[in-house]
């Protein structure tokens, strides 16, 4: 009798382990260096429905965009002792100074002024202004890291770079030192009881709020073409599999502004599968704003040797009262998929 009951139970002891792999636009950027850091001290109402977000979707990764850095990564350092403190620990975590913030001496912009925070690498007020974190249960390979914020947009491979009249727009010196990442692109190695994983992950610019150049919107699709190029070998080294690629591109494949085919051509190239993350009851929609309603711009891609367990986005029941967590911590939902080989 105990030898059946252990042969009954062997399938279920055979099956292979999973790890949710999420992202999430938290939106806690603030207006000054170091702002952040004291909301997260002070428990601020936002960071807690970021905190409450986390802790009930509880991915083992999860690459968040529009985190303030400072140098000594104190504002990630107190999300995740916050984290913590609700029982998710984060133990390993990368974060890197993004072109956001990072100030020039030209007008970037076009709009004839300097030193405002569109004329920074990527817009922001200050130093660190609406970076990246990625943050792991795992061990992450911090020397292994490859980093491609300061690729030039001129040197990416079939870039279109916004002209106006026939000139370069908005000069050619500003297009000569103009980085393509407005935030940042990282290919992030981790080590997960499933074996090493690459996590790419990126935050694109809006393709809007520019003018007839076009500026941001071509700018965007070149962020999201950077992974399509690189999956093609057409630019460096290809990532080893597997990898998942997870972060906001601010490009719905379907509706919106923006060049729509090269977030098509990304969910449809070949070394990546699209899990169709939805809400229970069926919303594919990420995000919620104001002037153009749901879309979906936010987004986790793996490659095709996973197993696709489980995939979601994390958005409140339509009859749940506003000001509940979910709501209250951003206008993006999570993103998340459960993997395994």
């Amino acid at each position: 009798m105990i030898r059946s009951l252990t042969l009954l139970l062997l399938p279920f002891a055979a099956q292979a382990e999973a790890i949710r792999v999420a992202s999430f636009n938290t939106e806690l950027s603030r207006e000054g260096p170091g702002l952040l850091l004291k909301d997260i001290q002070r428990q601020d109402p936002q960071v807690a429905a970021i905190v409450a977000v986390l802790v009930e979707t509880r991915p083992d990764v999860v690459a968040l965009q529009s985190i303030d850095w400072d140098l000594d990564g104190l504002a990630v350092q107190a999300l995740i002792d916050a984290l913590g403190s609700d029982g998710l620990s984060y133990p390993h975590w990368f974060s890197a100074q993004p072109n956001s913030g990072m100030a020039t001496d030209l007008d970037m912009d076009g709009d004839g002024r300097m030193q405002q925070p569109g004329d920074a690498q990527g817009w922001g007020r200050f130093t660190g202004n609406g970076g990246l974190a990625v943050l792991s249960r795992h061990p992450i390979q911090t020397e292994d890291i490859r980093e491609f914020s300061d690729l030039l947009w001129k040197d990416l491979p079939g870039a279109t770079l916004p002209t106006q009249d026939g000139m370069p727009f908005p000069s050619a010196q500003a297009q000569e030192i103009q980085r393509l990442s407005s935030s940042a692109h990282w290919i992030v190695p981790i080590d997960t009881p499933l074996g090493r994983i690459n996590l790419l992950t990126y935050h694109a610019t809006p393709p809007v709020f520019d003018g007839p150049e076009d500026r941001n919107g071509l700018r965007n699709r070149d962020e999201t073409r950077l992974w399509s190029l690189l999956l093609d070998g057409e630019f460096g080294e290809p990532p080893t599999v597997p990898f998942v690629i997870a972060g906001d591109a601010n490009l719905d494949p379907n509706a919106g502004d923006g060049h729509r085919q090269a977030m098509r051509d990304l969910l449809e190239h070949p070394k990546l599968q699209d899990p169709l993350p939805t809400t229970p009851e069926g919303d594919i929609a990420t995000v919620e704003w104001k002037a153009v309603g749901e879309m979906r711009v936010d987004y986790v891609l793996p490659s095709t040797d996973w197993t696709v367990l489980d995939a979601g986005v994390h958005w409140p029941a339509p009859d749940t009262a506003p000001g509940d967590a979910a709501r209250a911590a951003s206008r993006h939902r999570l993103v998340w998929v459960d993997l395994t080989k």
